[in-house]
């Protein structure tokens, strides 16, 4: 059997020949996603900035940060089913209008109150942007070009994270302190509009086979299920809207995490519902105990965000406060971590055909090493001395991280229908939100608690902490690649 017959055999999709058009529709995407993505780390060098250009407290710029994230997450999986009923091309170009007037809006904002509401918008329309991503990877790759396509999403994953901190420093210290925070935000606008004009032209429409959902109504409208979404929207907001919070200095938002469990719970007794009543659900959670691989492949999407976004986080604070580098200089020296992701992303999309999940376990096996030897060999030293310890560490760290988002996700959707692609993809990108910001507050939490014996002290701590975390996904990978067994050879 050849890998597009057995991915089309296990999908239920009898797809036609791929599209010719399909590498350039994801590079397409692949630049509207590295935007997105760049928006949730890009500001973190610009606090201090904003702060004074908008005369408000650290407290309240935070939100500047943590609001885009909040809503990022609330709105993928939501996304991704929108995307799934109503078309991938009709939901990029609503999410890039809503990205780009949004952008505009941060950037030429009066005050501190402007600047959260639109970056809380921004946020959603970058929810709905990012499932498409891998909803149309699903829809136009098989076998192992599959795996080379969700390669390079984790080079743009990987990339977008590791320097987001340079090019907004570099911009600041362009534009200049005071205003230059603001074309962090102004610069989407000509990129959106031109990648406008490339979704509309290059994106397929909604096909015949993704018209056909199950439980969808005779006459071709796709029911969305807005109840579905309310609990897990309210699930979701329970867990990172006090998580968030923390990071701007409020602690009463934490009671509500007592309501994420009882949302969740409900969401899934729901979407049980829905499907035994023949609708569309918003997200199949039958895919979670039958799909091979979904619900592990979940576990080390979000515990790998948890224990890695917030490493960049107290490196940057450890660099600038702790030792008083400038945002650029902070920013440069954690390039090394995106140089490495940079390489090895592309290489492991292509080898996990081959490997499967050993290629995950030793992807983790290599950034933990490189962040140990960050732990013990960064805090203590300065100026020359290093760049010399800060650049190999965070390489090696880098080389291993870029090995672990996109094979990971190759294997968590290999066996997802298409017709549930985007809400599946959306899910899993969720639980990377909902890791990296309880990662983020984690991390800053014990830097801060720690701050008192010393900055030093403080990195290294917070650093153990990211390794505790990251060996949690490396136990998860294991137990995923003893249950793989002997991979079948057919397996995209």
């Amino acid at each position: 059997m050849s890998d597009q017959q057995a991915t089309t055999s296990r999908t239920g999709d009898d797809a036609p020949g791929p599209d010719p058009r399909r590498w350039r529709i994801l590079g397409v995407t692949l630049v509207i996603g590295f935007m997105a993505l760049l928006d949730v780390t890009i500001v973190n060098v610009a606090i201090p900035s904003m702060r004074v250009g908008l005369h408000t407290s650290t407290s309240t710029v935070q939100w500047v940060v943590s609001g885009y994230a909040l809503t990022f997450g609330l709105t993928l999986v939501t996304g991704g089913r929108l995307g799934d009923a109503y078309g991938r091309r009709r939901m990029m170009l609503i999410g890039l209008v809503g990205f780009v007037v949004t952008s505009a809006a941060v950037g030429l904002a009066p005050g501190a109150a402007w600047v959260i509401a639109a970056r809380l918008l921004q946020g959603a329309a970058a929810g709905l942007l990012t499932p498409q991503n891998t909803g149309l990877i699903q829809q136009l790759f098989r076998g192992p070009e599959r795996g080379r396509a969700f390669g390079l999403f984790g080079l743009t994953v990987s990339i977008s994270s590791g320097l987001g901190p340079v090019i907004g420093g570099l911009i600041i210290s362009t534009a200049g302190e005071a205003n230059g925070w603001r074309y962090l935000f102004l610069v989407n606008v000509p990129i959106g509009l031109v990648a406008m004009v490339f979704v509309a032209r290059l994106v397929p429409g909604r096909s015949h086979e993704e018209g056909e959902q199950e439980g969808a109504p005779a006459t071709g409208r796709t029911q969305l299920d807005l109840a579905g979404a309310l609990l897990l929207g309210g699930g979701v907001l329970c867990l990172l809207f006090p998580l968030v919070s923390i990071e701007s200095g409020a602690r009463w938002p934490l009671v509500l995490l007592i309501g994420a469990p009882l949302f969740l719970w409900g969401f899934v007794r729901w979407e049980r519902r829905v499907r035994r009543r023949g609708q569309p659900p918003l997200l199949d959670v039958s895919l979670l105990r039958q799909t091979a691989g979904y619900a592990n492949g979940l576990a080390v999407g979000a515990l790998y965000f948890l224990g890695f976004t917030g490493i960049f986080l107290v490196l940057s604070v450890y660099f600038q406060d702790g030792l008083g580098l400038s945002p650029l200089r902070a920013g440069l020296l954690l390039t090394p971590f995106a140089v490495g992701s940079a390489f090895t992303a592309p290489l492991a999309g292509r080898l996990v055909s081959r490997i499967h999940r050993l290629i995950t376990v030793l992807a983790l096996s290599v950034m933990m090493t490189g962040v140990l030897l960050a732990a013990l060999l960064v805090p203590g030293h300065a100026g020359p001395g290093l760049w010399v310890v800060a650049v190999p560490t965070l390489l090696l760290a880098g080389l291993g991280g870029g090995g672990v988002v996109s094979p990971n996700i190759t294997l968590t959707l290999a066996e997802v229908p298409n017709r549930m692609a985007g809400a599946a993809g959306g899910a899993l990108q969720t639980g990377q939100r909902i890791g990296s910001s309880i990662g983020a507050a984690l991390l800053m939490t014990v830097y801060g608690v720690v701050s008192s014996a010393g900055p030093e002290t403080a990195l290294r701590a917070a650093l153990f902490t990211s390794l505790g975390v990251l060996g949690l996904a490396m136990a998860m990978a294991v137990r995923s690649l003893v249950r793989e067994g002997r991979p079948d050879p057919g397996r995209d």
